[in-house]
């Protein structure tokens, strides 16, 4: 096992975000989460190649896929760095650099959302239901402008923990063994971890694993995001957010998701959360913060915003204590 100073591993992740925020997630090379998915469905479909199954087989078999989906991804990409470190330190670092900024996707959550409030911007409703259609799960062929915006806002709140802060969290602990690992089980999640039929028992060990695992860097996020409301909107947005918190995230069906949607929506000014369509199931989620505001485009960019100042601090701290540790040495 290869264990970094805290110097190194404090330069890797601070080079893997400035790698993200320049060039993101390039579509010309197959992306680790692309294969993630791949091998999630092959071991899938083979767990699950029988008619009938009991609950307790189907959480069994799901805590099965758990652990060979992650304890693939962490062990490949040790190995991977072992392999390097013996070959030349600055190669091992170079692939912990890379894998780590795979995890992250600050500037692919950017462009994502753009691309929905771009479409907006020319009052092209289909085109941007199509581009939210690309980065949530509900049904959107239905949704008008309010909506849109709504499930943009939600996904980007959501995902400043999926993908920026819990990563960096688990990067830092552990480099990008752990990093990737921690993306293996919320790749499962979004895969397999629904209420509904089919994964209700199957998806559970991953769900679970997945809350577990982004249970400290949720609460971290929503301290992140008030302090963001505080840079870009005053001491008011942020006592907001703080507040929404307070009052709505509990609320939420998940112990982690309803902290940065509750955050962001205090910020705003405005109110998440309602129905969702997914196939002919119809979801009622709590309501996050208060319809002082109507949802419009302009809320899109805001929450870009808060997302790109979250990194910015944590980045930021980042940098303190590399300067620290050069100030020590």
């Amino acid at each position: 096992m290869i264990f970094f100073s805290l110097y190194e591993i404090l330069f890797i992740v601070l080079s893997a975000i400035i790698v993200d925020w320049l060039i993101g997630d390039p579509r010309w090379l197959i992306h680790p989460v692309t294969i993630l998915g791949k091998l999630i469905r092959r071991i899938e479909y083979v767990l699950s190649n029988q008619t009938e199954q009991t609950a307790w087989t189907q959480r069994l078999k799901g805590v099965l896929l758990l652990f060979l989906v992650a304890g693939c991804a962490f062990v490949i990409i040790w190995w991977m760095q072992l392999l390097t470190n013996n070959i030349a330190l600055w190669l091992c670092y170079i692939i912990n650099i890379w894998f780590i900024s795979t995890t992250i996707a600050c500037k692919g959550l950017k462009d994502a959302a753009l691309a929905v409030f771009n479409a907006l911007q020319k009052n092209d409703v289909q085109q941007a239901r199509l581009a939210v259609s690309m980065i949530v799960g509900r049904d959107t062929a239905h949704l008008d402008e309010p909506e849109i915006v709504r499930a943009t806002v939600e996904t980007v709140a959501e995902n400043t923990v999926d993908a920026y802060v819990a990563p960096i969290f688990y990067a830092l602990l552990g480099a990008a063994p752990l990093a990737m690992l921690y993306r293996a089980v919320n790749t499962l999640d979004s895969m397999v971890g629904y209420k509904n039929q089919k994964y209700l028992y199957f998806g559970w060990a991953s769900a679970r694993t997945d809350d577990i695992l982004n249970f400290i860097p949720a609460r971290l996020t929503g301290i992140f995001l008030g302090l963001s409301a505080l840079a870009l909107y005053g001491p008011k947005a942020m006592i907001r957010s703080w507040k929404s918190i307070i009052q709505f995230a509990r609320l939420h069906p998940s112990p982690n998701s309803g902290i940065p949607e509750s955050a962001v929506a205090g910020a705003l000014h405005v109110r998440l959360g309602g129905k969702n369509q997914y196939g002919e199931i119809i979801s009622h989620r709590a309501y996050m913060g208060w319809p002082n505001q109507t949802l419009r485009v302009h809320h899109i960019r805001q929450s870009i915003r808060m997302l790109y100042v979250t990194s910015y601090y944590i980045a930021g701290g980042i940098v303190c204590l590399l300067c620290w540790q050069l100030y020590s040495f």
